[in-house]
């Protein structure tokens, strides 16, 4: 069963960036799509960005299009959000999934997602 822990978030201002790291542990992640979500108080969770198996194929929600992009180091077992010009409205737990059925891993978005990490809080001051 993979592992997945989540580090990099934290209290920034209106404009700076982060970037959020997912270390997977106990097997190897480069079979899997992956995925960051995220989650604001009273807020449902959404589907932030997807990355197929290769890396190839990327989604990134409309919000956050041109702001943030996801990629991933397979050799690292590692998958990364780094995020640009943060808003307010970026506020949330931020958390990394991955998608360990692999008949849909050349897909970026069409994924169900069945491993997560804990979270890492990312707050954005105005």
């Amino acid at each position: 069963q993979v592992q997945l822990v989540e580090s990099g978030g934290g209290l920034v201002q209106a404009g700076d960036s982060l970037r959020l790291s997912c270390a997977a542990s106990g097997r190897t992640i480069s079979p899997y799509a992956m995925g960051w979500f995220r989650q604001a108080p009273g807020k449902e969770r959404e589907f932030v960005a997807g990355i197929n198996w290769s890396g190839g194929r990327t989604y990134h929600a409309d919000s956050v299009k041109g702001r943030f992009t996801i990629s991933r180091d397979n050799p690292k077992n590692t998958v990364y959000l780094q995020m640009n010009s943060l808003k307010p409205e970026d506020t949330a737990v931020y958390y990394c999934a991955a998608a360990t059925d692999t008949s849909y891993s050349d897909s970026a978005k069409f994924n169900t997602f069945d491993a997560w990490g804990q979270g890492t809080l990312v707050t954005v001051s105005s």
